[in-house]
Order: C-alpha cells, then sequence, then structure tokens
C-alpha cells in the first residue's frame, strides 16, 4: 500500500502517515523509484498508533510500548504504568481547567454591570487589573 492508501483505509491524513513515518514509528520499505510502500504489519501497528493516541498516550509513550513490545512480547504492565501517569496528568489538567471556568465565570459575573472606563497612565482594563482572583 502507499501512503494514500493506508490513510484511506483507516480515515486519517497522509500527512498523519508521513508523520509517523518520519519519526520512526513506520518503517515502510521504498521502492527504486523512491516510492514507500506500507506492509500489512504497517496497517495493523498504525491502527495500535491511532488508538493509543485516542487514549491520550503521547508520541514516546509509544515508542516505549514498541520497544517494549519488541524486547519481551508483554507490553501490558508498560502500558498500565503509563496509562495510570497519564490519567494523573489529565486529571491535573482537569482540575486546572476547571478552576480556570469558575474564575472566568466569576468575572463574567462580576463585569456584567460594570461600566467601561478608558484607559489611563495607571491601568490599561480596569475589569482586568480590579479582578480579585477566586482560591480554591
Amino acid at each position: 500500500m502507499r501512503v494514500k492508501e493506508i490513510a484511506d483505509a483507516l480515515g486519517i491524513s497522509a500527512d498523519s502517515v508521513r508523520y509517523y513515518t518520519r519519526i520512526g514509528l513506520l518503517e515502510p520499505s521504498k521502492s527504486h523509484n523512491g516510492y514507500k510502500y506500507y506492509r500489512p504489519q504497517d496497517l495493523t501497528r498504525l491502527r495500535f498508533i491511532i488508538s493509543a493516541r485516542s487514549l491520550g498516550f503521547s508520541v514516546n509513550d509509544i515508542k516505549e510500548i514498541l520497544v517494549t513490545s519488541s524486547r519481551t512480547n508483554v507490553p501490558c504492565p508498560t502500558v498500565r504504568c503509563l496509562i495510570e501517569k497519564r490519567l494523573k496528568e489529565t486529571e491535573r489538567r482537569y482540575q486546572d481547567m476547571h478552576e480556570l471556568r469558575m474564575r472566568m465565570r466569576k468575572a463574567m459575573s462580576e463585569w456584567e454591570n460594570t461600566p467601561d472606563q478608558h484607559q489611563t497612565a495607571d491601568t490599561i482594563c480596569h475589569l482586568i487589573e480590579g479582578f480579585t482572583a477566586l482560591k480554591s
């Protein structure tokens, strides 16, 4: 299969296939004319990469899983460890976003009936400069 064929088979862009090839996650064979050809095992690997990315695994995580798989043939302990790390990071980001959302809502509420003011030598926007952030 060529780039477009493997991309179409998985419903992704040809650029995504080229990216994963460029960073070494896929290793197609090359013909004498320079075209890259992907084998059925490349399709399997790319399907794995797409699934892993959809679960929040980073490219480096995926590389680690693939290396572990090639060495031990049992990547499951590595996968469990990595997803636990990714989940903790996601929960931290979620909490940060929740706190930001609360600050934004508080600002909107405070600013709803606050009149506009021109900037002065000491201020740019009194709304932002006068805002007191909600601390949790």
